[in-house]
Formats: C-alpha cells, structure tokens, sequence
C-alpha cells in the first residue's frame, strides 16, 4: 500500500508491534500499511461517518486483512474499549477536534501508552492542551508535501516543563533538532507576513493598527525561531 508523504510520515511514528486505533481512518490507507509494513500487530480502524468505513472495508477486504483489521463506527475514541490497543493515531483533523476526542475519552487515553498526533489547524492550542494535561512529546516530525506543511507528533503520559511561544507553534523537538523542513515553512512564513505587513504599512484606522500589531508579533515570533538556527 502507497502512502501519501503526510500519511507515510504519521504511520513511521508508530512503534513496531503497536495495537492502533486509527481515528477518523478515511479509506483505511494507514491500517493497511501499517500491518502490510509489519509496523503494527493489529489495527482498529474508526470513522464517525459510515461512508469512509465501508470504503476501508472494501480496501482491507480486497487486501484479505479483515483478521487484524478491525472496522468500527466511533466518535473519536467512544467506541474504544480499555485494553484493545495501545497506540491511538488522529491525522488530518481539526486541532479544536483533536482536543474534543481526548477530553471526551479519559478513561482511554489514560489506557493509552502513546499519541500520534497531527492536527491540520491550532496546532499551538493542541501542544499547550497536551502541555497541561500530562503529555510529554518524545518525537516530531514536519514534512512538505504540494506545497503545504504538516508537522505531527509522538507523545506519551508524563510531564514537561511549559512551551515557549515559539515552542507552542513550532514545536520543541523540531526547533531543538534544527528540522529542515520547519526551517523551510519559517523562511516562507516570515517572507509572507513581512509582505502583508508592508501593505498594511500605509493605512490607518483601529482594524489596520490592530493587524499590524498582530503581524509584528507573528514576525518578532518567527524571526526567534529562525535564530534558534544559527546557535
């Protein structure tokens, strides 16, 4: 099974002989890859919506994997039971929505051993969430795929000290690895916001002064992650 670079990147960060639930499955792409590759044991694929389960089933039917892939109906992790896997995977969804599944699960995310993580928005509200809720990241990754970025995570139970700004956006582990890709994705921001900053720079009102104060500190915020480079 091919996998886009995005989806590719998110099932590397599994740990080898892991039992997933894969929320929001979509096709079932990710499952069949990760038991084809060896990299899973089994797999429980979920999807709210009844479409995109019966499109995974007929993938994991057609690939004769129906013994260690398992479909299910779920609203994020509520058809889950305690003790049926410990790995969970939520990609391509909606920060606001990845908070939703782990504050409405406790009790399985507390069953948990580990969280791949890749949100498509709010990603600095994710990280502070998973920051004071006794998430600790022990890997990430970003990759660049038509043109877009998409940075993910691998976290487990445990403390950390609090995020920086630019750790909440940028990530800890990317910045203190110096990930070539985040740097790529600074450069392109800051390139971007600098020139929406020059064309505010002439106009005037509260609605102008108020976007340029946000756009200064965007640029205060990247210029720092960008320096974090050259230490």
């Amino acid at each position: 099974m091919e996998l886009s670079k995005r989806l590719k990147a998110v099932a590397g960060l599994v740990t080898e002989g892991a039992s997933v639930a894969d929320i929001g499955t979509d096709h079932g792409y990710v499952p069949i890859w990760l038991i084809q590759s060896g990299r899973a044991a089994k797999v429980i694929a979920m999807d709210v919506n009844e479409g995109p389960l019966e499109r995974a089933r007929g993938h994991i039917r057609s690939k004769r994997l129906e013994n260690v892939i398992f479909t299910r109906k779920s609203d994020g992790l509520q058809a889950l039971h305690v003790g049926e896997a410990d790995t969970m995977i939520a990609a391509g969804m909606g920060g606001g929505l990845v908070i939703r599944i782990l504050e409405n699960s406790s009790e399985i995310t507390a069953d948990l051993k580990e969280f791949i993580l890749q949100p498509q928005s709010e990603i600095h509200k994710v990280r502070e969430y998973l920051n004071r809720h006794g998430y600790r990241s022990v890997e990430e990754d970003m990759v660049e795929e038509d043109g877009k970025y998409y940075p993910m995570m691998k976290l487990v139970h445990g403390e950390e000290a609090p995020y920086s700004q630019e750790e909440l956006y940028y990530g800890r582990l990317l910045l203190k690895k110096k990930n070539p890709v985040l740097y790529q994705f600074l450069q392109r921001e800051h390139s971007l916001k600098k020139g929406i900053a020059d064309r505010l720079g002439d106009q005037t009102g509260k609605g102008a002064e108020s976007r340029q104060k946000e756009l200064q500190d965007e640029l205060e915020r990247i210029e720092h992650a960008i320096a974090s480079y050259e230490m």
